[in-house]
């Protein structure tokens, strides 16, 4: 029996196997790196090891840190989580070889369906013969790991070798592994995938079907189970294909066999040999605890003959530190608060206070709601993401509630080229239009009855600007005897508006006979939120502005030049689009190109350089 456990992982998925360790009575260990320190799956577990030596990006990739961390603490037992190490053989094997048990499925399974080129044949499928067979586009995948990580489209060939380059750098930073391969792309389908859970003595259960399709950069946003709209003769093949892949390897332990659907059709795409960033859908659905079950696995027991029915739907968000309107670009900084209302699930590996950095993933939280239908999971969804409240760096939050209320979603119409045809509308800015206001009124509190300093001299307002989604807002008022008064249209809101109370962190007005409550907090130098509205306060002596020269490319996020394209150096001619560096940011590479056709005149980045947001990487003289 497992008394005591070391999470082989950070963050979200670490606290979350603490959680479930903890309720059960078992000692749980923690690592971490030097990045981690101070890190939530640190504060929570009952003891910890710093894992010295390896650049934090690294540091959890490290099986022989990793085992001395386990002989240190007294562990009996390694839960690997997902990402990492989790599908690495070896890693599973040398568990196994230390006297420790592996929460997992065998090294053979693993090995056996790691790389996806070797599942695709072992199901019966000639990856070469795909590749042959397909027109461009194609898509380069990690052969082993997952995430969206090690993943580029090629819709030129004069492009492929570039982005395979681009693919194994990717793939090695994540999983420690580089190999790749070609399939392939089907813009338009379903990703579906069958949860699957084995035991040792033969039992295999296939606990449904859930719906990943709402992907940006290959990596899933929202989820859900069961998958919608499916047929019940497809919904059965999708479980004897989940149930045969994992007969013919072995498996034990929880895993996910994936697939793409189109057409009525079902293309396998892979085998997760772990848990999925997912798996709390199908929890909430079946009323179970998929780590518990791991456990209880792992410890050689038997799962019933037959799985609980499955109740209802869920639906899960994931919630990133991101900038949808930039492509998507991860952000950091200190996360100051995260709270969501009652009545749904927060999984998170992040507490008010802490920083997000560059060396992880970019996922602050998953948020996850059940009802008895879809139509109800939903809603509650997303009424939960946008009552939540979400202060730090740019998120998706907006993003992920306008998507949930979009009617392709709604109507379970979507599929995996959703953002490639929305994402412009999505991003679209919607600040409050009062929030200027808010915080305005809320700034000056305390200084009379109404919160602000009264003056005798009523033509002159007092005046505030703030600047809010790249626009800046001025905001004109005054304070009598009576109240307070607006100057009509000054807040950029339309209507009638009546200050009803005026607190440092709460203002409430009557907007046309409608009274709204704004709480608002605010957090130095990086603003402050009225409800979820960022804004900066404009100075009236602005700072000069750094002049750049044209062509200039910034840093679009802190991160590291990973390296620069062949070719690429002062005084060479570019073409637009030309890839020139790719700047490495929580595991994930991204590609800098030529604006324009032209000279490249200036090139101060190099590979290793630690860049700020804002720095200059290359400079392009257009023709």
């Amino acid at each position: 029996m497992i008394t005591s456990l070391l999470v082989a992982n950070r963050g979200e998925i670490a606290c979350r196997i603490l959680r479930t360790c903890q309720a059960l009575g078992i000692r749980t260990v923690a690592v971490y790196s030097d990045a981690d320190e101070d890190a939530l799956h640190v504060r929570t577990a009952d003891t910890a090891v710093r894992l010295p030596g390896a650049a934090p990006a690294d540091t959890y990739l490290r099986g022989d840190l990793l085992l001395a961390a386990a002989r240190a603490a007294g562990a009996g037992a390694v839960h690997p989580g997902y990402g990492f190490l989790s599908e690495n053989a070896d890693f599973a094997r040398a568990v196994g070889e230390a006297g420790l048990t592996w929460v997992g499925p065998p090294p053979e399974a693993i090995e056996a369906m790691a790389s996806k080129t070797r599942a695709k044949r072992l199901m019966g499928i000639d990856p070469l013969t795909e590749v042959i067979e397909a027109d461009l586009p194609v898509l380069v995948k990690a052969a082993a790991g997952g995430g969206g990580r090690g993943m580029r489209i090629v819709r030129r060939l004069a492009d492929l070798e570039a982005e395979k380059a681009a693919a194994r750098a990717e793939a090695r930073a994540a999983f420690g592994e580089d190999e790749v391969f070609v399939e392939p792309y089907l813009a338009s389908g379903r990703h579906v995938e069958v949860q699957i859970l084995a035991d040792t003595h033969g039992t295999v259960w296939t606990l449904g079907t859930r719906d990943c399709s709402l992907q940006r950069r290959h990596q899933k946003v929202v989820e859900e189970a069961p998958a919608p709209g499916l047929t019940e003769d497809l919904t059965e093949e999708l479980y004897a294909l989940a149930e045969r892949a994992a007969r013919a390897v072995g498996y034990t332990g929880a895993g996910t066999v994936e697939f793409l659907v189109a057409d009525g059709r079902a293309h396998f795409l892979e085998m997760n040999t772990r848990l999925q960033v997912e798996h709390p859908v199908t929890e909430a659905v079946f009323g179970l605890d998929l780590v518990a079950l791991q456990l209880r696995i792992a410890e050689g027991r038997a799962l019933d003959r037959f799985p609980p029915r499955p109740r209802g739907h869920a639906v899960e968000a994931r919630l990133y530190a991101e900038d949808p309107a930039r492509d998507w670009a991860p952000a950091t900084g200190t996360l100051h608060r995260l709270a969501v209302p009652d009545g749904v699930r927060l999984d998170t590996g992040y507490a008010d206070g802490d920083e997000i950095g560059v060396h992880y993933d970019a996922l602050l939280a998953k948020v996850v709601a059940h009802g008895e239908t879809r139509a109800e999971a939903v809603r509650r969804l997303a009424g939960a993401l946008e009552r939540a409240e979400v202060h730090g760096p740019v998120t998706n939050r907006e993003v992920l509630v306008r998507s949930l209320r979009h009617e392709e979603f709604a109507e379970a119409r979507m599929d995996t080229g959703f953002y490639e045809r929305h994402a412009a509308a999505l991003t679209v800015p919607a600040p409050d239009p009062w929030a200027p206001l808010a915080a305005a009124l809320a700034e000056g509190a305390g200084r009379s009855r109404f919160g602000g300093a009264w003056r005798n001299v009523p033509s002159h307002p007092q005046v505030k600007r703030y600047r809010t989604a790249g626009e800046e807002h001025e905001v004109r008022y005054w304070y009598r005897r009576d109240g307070v008064a607006v100057e009509s249209g000054a807040t950029g809101g339309a209507g009638e508006v009546r200050v009803l109370r005026i607190a440092a962190h709460e203002v409430v007005l009557e907007v046309d006979g409608v009274r709204r409550t704004y709480p608002v907090a605010r957090y130095g130098e990086d603003g402050v939120y009225v409800g979820n509205t960022l804004l900066h306060p404009v100075s009236r002596f602005p700072e000069a502005a750094v002049e750049r020269v044209p062509g200039s490319l910034l840093a679009p996020m802190p991160g590291t030049v990973a390296r620069l394209a062949e070719g690429v150096r002062e005084g060479a001619r570019v073409v637009a689009g030309q890839p020139l560096l790719w700047l490495e940011a929580m595991k994930m590479e991204h590609r800098i190109t030529a604006p324009a056709a032209g000279t490249l005149t200036a090139l101060p980045a190099a590979p290793g350089d630690q860049v700020a947001p804002g720095s200059l990487l290359a400079v392009v003289k257009e023709e």
